[in-house]
């Protein structure tokens, strides 16, 4: 048999060996996945957590002395000069949804002074959130950047005043027994629906100056910060992973 006869009946016994083979081998019956029903439109997903939606119960956050003081109106709660908040339950690995919308009166001051607040998961990792619509400051520090660690893939900023959206996946470090870390955070973000953090390995927590370096912990709150400028909030929900 010559070289190409060899290698079309080579062919047609790997297909036919293939298909003599029982589909049901490779079928995977052993978890079925849980039923969630999507939201309509900006609404929840059926398994979420909502952390605020209806504009005046801030009930699912504390301040860092007391009660949140947020200011509630509209269906949203705006920075107000209270201090940061934060959830009263303890995260892990998540999912996450957050509308924000930073102030339409433009500040005399620009880059890190113009709508400047901060999307903190577990308290430690600072998802950026800053008016980057034509305003300049250095790249991992704009909106959607894991502050001081990595810049966005892209400037998906709306106009200032305007809604916008994050949506993170976010994987918990992993520590040992002693503290050592054994597997790093990641991120993935969008940013109205634009990719800006792809699986991102975050390097530690966030710092203003300095290097970031992990410090062991377990589940944490979620944080929104207060930067001092009236950046606004709502549909926060998150789902555990």
């Amino acid at each position: 048999m010559n070289k190409t006869l060899l290698m079309i009946a080579t062919g047609w016994l790997l297909v036919h060996t293939a298909y003599a083979q029982d589909p049901a081998a490779t079928e995977d019956w052993s978890k079925k996945p849980v039923i969630v029903t999507p939201g309509c439109h900006v609404a929840p997903p059926s398994d979420a957590l909502v952390l605020f939606r209806t504009g005046k119960d801030l009930a699912n956050w504390t301040g860092s002395e007391g009660p949140a003081k947020w200011k509630t109106r509209c269906r949203s709660m705006t920075v107000n000069g209270t201090g940061d908040i934060m959830t009263r339950e303890k995260f892990g690995s998540c999912q996450m949804h957050v509308e924000f919308r930073t102030p339409s009166k433009l500040s005399e001051e620009g880059g890190q002074g113009r709508g400047n607040s901060g999307v903190y998961i577990q308290c430690n990792y600072e998802l950026q959130v800053l008016d980057s619509y034509e305003n300049e400051t250095y790249y991992n520090g704009q909106a959607g950047s894991v502050y001081k660690q990595s810049a966005p893939l892209v400037n998906a900023s709306r106009k200032h005043g305007r809604w916008q959206v994050y949506d993170i996946i976010f994987h918990a470090p992993q520590f040992a027994s002693d503290g050592t870390l054994i597997k790093p955070a990641t991120i993935t973000a969008f940013h109205n629906g634009v990719l800006i953090q792809d699986h991102f390995e975050l390097k530690g927590t966030t710092v203003y100056a300095g290097y970031p370096k992990y410090e062991a912990h377990g589940d944490m709150p979620l944080l929104l910060q207060d930067h001092g400028n009236p950046v606004s909030y709502r549909n926060v929900w998150i789902r555990k992973l």
